[in-house]
């Protein structure tokens, strides 16, 4: 049976794709009327009841309570025709409260329509008959209203069983993920004040009564249930309105008290599959998505067959929805993430003081265990002196946060995210592995939620694999450090394994960069890759800001070291370390060994085991030290056999500030030297690498000149106090003609 629903759907998706185009090709556009400011010293509070005598009795008590702290409040149970005598027995206990009785159930959003007509108050507050209130809940809503845009306020719900899973917070989002919108609830501690959200819900909000009716109220299209409040949420935003939520103002809710006991849960479940089609047929305009959706039909055929008896008046809805749209359906899904709201409803100033800035790393920073992490780590430091900076720090276990104490003792704020969230299931495979690993849901929501709650003016952005929560802000600045060119390492190590992760991440990158306003490359060589394969990147890359280490911290020592000893230094968790070494350890070291049967290579790393270093004669295995600069003053000659990667070896700058002479592959020493002896010496076969080693063994003097003019260029070149200086008046520069242009 799933095959012939599936084989209809298939058939008969496309004909209703061509309906939906055709439909869109008539005009829609009509005069839209202006905002206005809404009264807010009273409130109309509207219950929508069937069936719920005993509910009303519960809870309806609370409701009177909050209401009486004002006497023009009014309170209006609107009864759907119910059968159990609620209307009557509302009527005789509570004198005082206005009922509006149906002669039919209109579904919840009908008696809803029919309680906003009624209502006398610019401020309608629309809650379910199951719904406990605070008896300060009203206040901070009504305080919300604060401008002509604000369409709706939600409260923060509490279930009244606390045991229960808290499903429902009214903190609500929305993702449009692989044809159709899924939409959910929020809980997070951290917001203490007024915060986007994509609907407010219908039976624990407030919202404006003229702009409510101005929509058209709720759509009967979803009768009887669900999907009505994300529907005119989400037709509010297109509107060019606001939808908030009001952590302040508190209800409790019995879950499904009226729904769940009237329907069973396979008829909920039809109702909500039915509905985000009727949704989406409804509502989505931009073709892209529209296209994905269709698409989507396809793996939900019942859904389909349900929703298509409802098809036409679907297509007089989207005619309705499409003439009251002020905005795009891209930028309706933007502006309730908070870093897209931040950005488009608030005047922010050309030349904010302090300028703060959010720094998001994949990676732990401390200790620094990696290139990157020295990079991140120096940038960090010197940040701080300048800017307001706010940190957030990807984590793969949580007790890595201990190390990060130093770091929490200079930002402003840190937060952590542990991997062991979940992951975006619904991340396209046309990303790359890197990115895909990287791709969660609870970190995008947590990248908006510190734009907004902290008034972030630079989102600084590490690696490539984090590209994808950049965002195309009007009023912030949106920058990328990349670390290396991901496709381009990719394209390194190219075999029949790798083919079509270079292809992905070719795809990604070069769709993902053009979204930023500024791209921090390692090196000339690496803005001269990328603007290869796209020339418009040009203007956006600035090359070496980013590559600065503390200079000072490293003694300068050329002379006294361990003689015959060799130091490799990396994180063996990045492949071209572990991949260089093993090539260091077959083609290098034997000949090394042969010639000087004294000579050892020291290995210092973290993430170290027998599958990518081997134990051998002529390899002292270390380990992960505390602090590099030790093994930097002690050993005679440092190696960077790297093969693959891009970007600068950070490794490389370490050892000439540390005065220890080095022998590099041209890949390893790409963006810090081209010529042979001038900084470290240079080799790509393992004759002619073990050959430099042995050169500098019987050299110390030209060792020690060499090791000199490379401590003078990492002086000169790479010094993280002047180079943030540099990247701090970017910041400024880029801040200021966004918001000058406006």
């Amino acid at each position: 049976m799933r095959i012939l629903y599936s084989l209809g759907a298939l058939l008969l998706a496309p004909l209703v794709a061509l309906v939906v185009a055709l439909a869109d090709l008539i005009p829609h556009r009509r005069r839209l009327p202006a905002d206005s400011l809404p009264r807010t010293d009273a409130a109309s509070i509207v219950i929508p009841n069937w069936n719920g005598r005993d509910l009303l009795e519960k809870y309806l008590p609370s409701v009177l309570e909050a209401a009486a702290i004002n006497p023009a409040n009014e309170v209006i149970v609107v009864d759907n025709g119910s059968s159990d005598g609620s209307a009557a027995w509302v009527r005789e206990r509570f004198p005082g409260v206005r009922v509006i009785a149906l002669e039919k159930n209109l579904g919840f959003g009908g008696g809803s329509n029919a309680g906003f007509r009624a209502a006398k108050h610019d401020i309608v507050v629309l809650l379910n008959s199951d719904m406990r209130v605070a008896p300060d809940f009203l206040p901070p809503l009504l305080e919300a209203f604060t401008d002509d845009k604000v369409f709706a306020v939600a409260c923060q719900i509490f279930f009244s069983d606390s045991a229960k899973l808290r499903e429902e917070t009214g903190l609500t989002e929305a993702r449009w993920r692989r044809g159709t919108l899924r939409v959910g609830h929020r809980a997070d501690d951290n917001i203490t004040g007024l915060y986007p959200c994509f609907y407010a819900g219908g039976g624990s909000s407030a919202f404006d009564r003229r702009k409510f009716l101005e929509l058209g109220g709720f759509d009967d299209l979803f009768a009887p249930f669900y999907f009505e409040d994300a529907d005119i949420g989400y037709r509010a935003w297109k509107r060019g309105w606001k939808v908030l939520y009001q952590p302040r103002s508190v209800v409790w809710h019995e879950h499904r008290g009226t729904i769940g006991r009237h329907h069973s849960p396979a008829y909920i479940d039809a109702m909500l599959r039915r509905n985000r089609l009727l949704f989406c047929w409804k509502n989505m305009h931009d073709w892209r998505r529209l296209a994905a959706h269709f698409a989507f039909i396809v793996a939900d055929p019942r859904g389909f067959f349900s929703a298509l008896p409802r098809f036409l008046a679907a297509l007089r809805s989207r005619r309705r929805a499409q003439e009251q749209a002020a905005i795009t359906d891209v930028e309706a899904l933007r502006r309730p993430l908070a870093g897209y709201f931040r950005d488009r409803f608030s005047t922010l100033p050309p030349s904010p003081e302090p300028l703060r800035v959010l720094f998001v790393s994949p990676y732990s920073i401390c200790p620094t265990t990696h290139g990157g992490a020295v990079f991140m780590y120096n940038a960090i430091r010197e940040l701080a002196k300048r800017c307001e900076l706010h940190l957030l720090i990807v984590l793969d276990r949580p007790e890595h946060r201990d190390a990060h104490r130093e770091l929490e003792s200079v930002a402003a704020s840190v937060e952590y995210f542990n991997r062991s969230a979940p992951k975006d299931r619904d991340a396209p495979y046309s990303l790359p592995y890197a990115v895909r690993d990287f791709a969660y849901p609870d970190l995008e929501w947590a990248v908006h939620r510190i734009i907004c709650t902290r008034g972030i003016d630079v989102l600084q952005i590490e690696y490539t694999n984090m590209a994808q929560y950049a965002g195309e802000y009007h009023q912030l600045a949106c920058v990328l450090f990349e670390h290396d060119v991901y496709f381009q390492s990719v394209r390194r190590r190219l075999d029949v394994r790798t083919c079509w992760e270079y292809l992905r991440a070719l795809r990604f990158e070069l769709r993902a960069l053009p979204r930023f306003d500024h791209i921090q490359a390692c090196t000339a060589a690496n803005r001269d890759y990328l603007v290869s394969f796209a020339p418009r990147l040009a203007p956006l890359i600035e090359t070496g800001t980013r590559t600065g280490i503390d200079v000072q911290r490293y003694s300068f020592k050329p002379t006294g070291r361990e003689p015959l000893t060799m130091l490799f230094l990396g994180s063996f968790r990045h492949l071209p370390n572990w991949q260089g070494f093993e090539w260091f350890q077959s083609q290098v070291l034997p000949r090394v060994l042969a010639e000087e049967p004294g000579a050892r290579v020291v290995v210092v790393g973290s993430e170290m085991h027998p599958g990518n270093v081997s134990d051998q004669p002529g390899v002292k295995m270390r380990g992960f030290v505390e602090d590099v600069r030790e093994p930097l003053a002690h050993y005679a000659l440092f190696v960077c056999p790297v093969l693959s990667g891009s970007g600068i070896r950070v490794k490389l700058l370490e050892a000439f500030a540390a005065g220890i002479p080095a022998v590099s592959t041209r890949i390893g020493a790409e963006g810090i030297s081209d010529n042979d002896g001038d900084l470290c010496r240079l080799a790509d076969d393992g004759s002619a690498f073990a050959g430099a080693i042995l050169d500098l063994f019987r050299n110390p003097v030209e060792a020690e000149a060499m090791a000199r003019r490379a401590r003078l260029y990492v002086e000169s070149t790479h010094d993280a106090e002047r180079l943030t200086e540099t990247v701090v008046e970017s910041y400024r520069r880029i801040v200021s003609e966004k918001r000058t242009a406006r």
